[in-house]
């Protein structure tokens, strides 16, 4: 059996995919790359199969009908047989130091009869023009090199939170928490590290500089103009972690440390959401927002009141012009700091 599996989602992804999967094959016949082709129109498949035929061992190509960014990951998770499970998007790529170290780990803590739920590394913003990469990492809040429980996880700093970059889940936990990503929707890879997490019991932060997120191209789905003209799709993915929270709170309440890592996970997500609205100014979508805030109070009173009475929720529904501005000006600094967008 395989360490890892690696799922690629490719949507015509021609023009970079290569330095995607050459920087997987440093892990040899440890890992299994999946290329998922996901219905593209150019010459992603034919990239793939030339990887597949030279590759045999290691690179598993998935031909798919296009279903988005989620149904692509869903297709990796059916077709994985690694014990666990990555997901790095085409135009990303990873560090191969930092990778061969990741693996290696893994495979001591197997031969220690050791069993860990989620692997936590860091990732860089590789942003587009920039020198001065911006690394997030998960020092003071995590342990390091220890097996540990959400009961040893301290207080994450803004912008901390963890992300698809950052996460290697075991491969069963994902099919055991019965997670299915939404097909044709944008913005699910929240979904893929939110619903997962009331599962996780044991943990492992490994202090390296993993995986390298490429920001910066004007079509790229984090693009804020192209969020804002998505916007509809943001609010689908917000509603559904309220959904999930509120389906699986009996059992998130039973952790008081992943309720609160998800409530603020939610406070965050709904503040990005409320915040796009702002910025489109666009009294429809001013409207949206009111509903979006609604929607939550009708669905859970408690979730809403935690949610709307805390630093963030205050600033997002600030009354009139002025406090939209105030709402704006404070996103625009996090921007800034965080580099995000």
């Amino acid at each position: 059996m395989k360490l890892l599996s690696v799922a690629i989602p490719c949507y015509n992804s021609a023009a970079y995919m290569r330095k995607c999967i050459d920087s997987l094959l440093p892990g040899g016949e440890d890992v299994e790359i999946i290329i998922v082709n996901d219905g593209s129109s150019d010459s992603t498949p034919e990239i793939a199969e030339e990887y597949r035929e030279r590759f045999p061992g290691i690179i598993k190509v998935v031909n798919k009908e296009n279903g988005g960014h989620g149904s692509a990951v869903n297709a990796g998770i059916e077709h994985a047989r690694g014990l666990y499970f990555k997901v790095v998007d085409s135009d990303d790529w990873v560090s191969q130091s930092a990778y061969l170290r990741i693996l290696d780990k893994i495979k001591e803590l197997l031969n220690a009869g050791k069993s860990i739920d989620m692997f936590i590394s860091n990732y860089v913003y590789e942003k587009e023009g920039e020198k001065r990469k911006k690394v997030m990492k998960y020092t003071h809040t995590l342990p390091e090199d220890e097996i540990f429980t959400w009961k040893d996880v301290r207080h994450f700093r803004v912008g901390q939170y963890i992300l698809m970059h950052s996460v290697i889940y075991r491969t069963n936990l994902l099919r055991d928490c019965g997670l299915k990503l939404p097909e044709h929707t944008f913005y699910v890879d929240n979904i893929f590290v939110f619903n997962p997490l009331p599962y996780v019991k044991t943990m492992y932060y490994i202090n390296v500089n993993f995986y390298r997120y490429f920001i910066g191209r004007e079509d790229q789905s984090v693009n804020e103009q192209v969020m804002i003209g998505r916007i509809d799709q943001q609010l689908k993915v917000n509603k559904l972690l309220v959904d999930y929270y509120i389906a699986e709170k009996q059992h998130i309440l039973t952790n008081g440390k992943v309720r609160k890592y998800m409530v603020n996970y939610l406070d965050i997500i709904t503040t990005v959401s409320s915040v796009l609205l702002i910025r489109s100014e666009q009294e429809e979508n001013l409207e949206k927002k009111k509903e979006l805030w609604q929607y939550i109070k009708n669905k859970d009173k408690v979730l809403w009141a935690r949610l709307r009475m805390g630093i963030l929720g205050n600033a997002m529904n600030l009354p009139g012009k002025l406090g939209r501005k105030i709402s704006v000006d404070g996103y625009k600094i996090c921007q800034r700091i965080f580099h995000f967008n």
